[in-house]
């Protein structure tokens, strides 16, 4: 794993707003190509490997979670865990998540978190450094089936949709004000698209709910029965209209039981449940088993690094806090590898129960932020 200079392609902005990556300079530089990871196929199939295993362990941990009952464990309160448990036993499908790693290829990635519920990155992690292989290592390869296997995921969940006798129709429904969540929603709903639904695309402030029916509606009255949001529930959950989301005839992608893996004290399960895991962390609901140790305070809740500090001898780190309402969690802090100045975190993408690809951000901290910058890879 190394980061090797690059030349950037001439009108590389424009290459990239042709696919609908517009956002690329977002806070002045948010994707950069003077710069690209060099992997050796050892290192992907171990980056592969690991997310492979931590999702098997996810969902083992999440059943014995939901059988057992952890509701305060987590902040929620009994009326949302019930809705959670009966999402779990509907069997709702999920889309894709993404797993972040500290990872310097050398020794076994460590997982720091699962972006279960909203993850964003995804054009950047599919098309942007796609086309970028192309024109700038043409002969190379990628750690990269994100389209792929998302299209493919598309066709089952419209094929599970009309099995049901329903017609493929979704909504994308999201801050479409917002250029990246409306760049991502607009790269899902193509892929959707092609394959074989009907689609929306619906702000989050435009959707009504009719009570008697117990639906969600749009402007012009039409159900909602399926819907991708990007937008979390745990801030459906604070919405007017959140006390009816998992009560509506409205089917969700991400499902409602994906919380869970989203949520930070999963860390702390994952890790009670298999301590000493090659690919965990040691994460706890205190700092006191710590002890001595440098580690990270992590709101359950808590996106783009807000409100995340590093707690070490020589220094504390701390973003900007949100509004916190309710715990944390300690986890021992491995330092991210450093290139140059730039402090480094691997993302794998899974999509259903696969693993599809790699998504790269540095930062000019030790903690990733909605300001970090996305740099594109290639295998050797």
């Amino acid at each position: 794993m190394k980061r090797v200079p690059q030349i950037p392609r001439t009108n590389w902005q424009t290459r990239l707003e042709r696919i609908g990556f517009n956002f690329h300079s977002m806070d002045g530089l948010y994707w950069r190509e003077d710069y690209a990871y060099e992997f050796g196929m050892t290192q992907i199939d171990m980056l592969d490997d690991a997310s492979v295993e931590m999702h098997q362990l996810c969902q083992s941990v999440l059943s014995d979670i939901i059988r057992s009952g952890y509701a305060r464990a987590f902040g929620w309160s009994d009326a949302v865990w019930n809705d959670i448990v009966a999402s779990y036993h509907a069997h709702e499908l999920s889309l894709y998540g993404r797993f972040d790693w500290v990872y310097d290829g050398v020794s076994p990635p460590k997982l720091l978190e699962y972006n279960a519920d909203t993850p964003t990155s995804l054009i950047e992690s599919s098309l942007a450094q796609w086309y970028w292989l192309q024109d700038t290592h043409p002969r190379g390869d990628q750690f990269n089936s994100l389209h792929e296997k998302i299209v493919a995921r598309w066709q089952m969940l419209r094929e599970r949709w009309i099995s049901n006798g329903q017609p493929p129709l979704i909504y994308f429904l999201g801050v479409y004000t917002n250029e990246e969540e409306a760049a991502t929603l607009d790269y899902l709903n193509e892929m959707a698209v092609q394959a074989g639904w009907q689609s929306y695309w619906l702000d989050m402030d435009d959707v009504g709910y009719h009570e008697p029916t117990q639906r969600f509606r749009d402007l012009v009255e039409r159900p909602i029965d399926v819907a991708f949001k990007l937008y979390p529930w745990e801030w459906m959950m604070r919405e007017p209209f959140g006390a009816h989301a998992a009560h509506a005839q409205t089917r969700w992608i991400e499902p409602l039981w994906k919380i869970v893996w989203s949520n930070k004290a999963f860390m702390a399960h994952l890790w009670q449940a298999a301590p000493n895991h090659p690919n965990l962390l040691p994460t706890y609901f205190s700092a006191e088993p710590l002890g001595q140790q440098a580690y990270i305070k992590k709101p359950f809740s808590s996106r783009e690094g807000t409100g995340i500090s590093l707690h070490q001898s020589q220094q504390d780190l701390m973003l900007p806090m949100a509004e916190v309402t309710s715990g944390f969690v300690y986890q021992a802090y491995q330092e991210l590898p450093k290139f140059g100045d730039a402090w480094t975190v691997i993302g794998t993408w899974m999509v259903g129960d696969e693993c599809a690809g790699l998504a790269i951000r540095e930062d000019a901290t030790p903690i990733t932020r909605d300001t970090s910058h996305f740099v594109p890879h290639y295998i050797v």
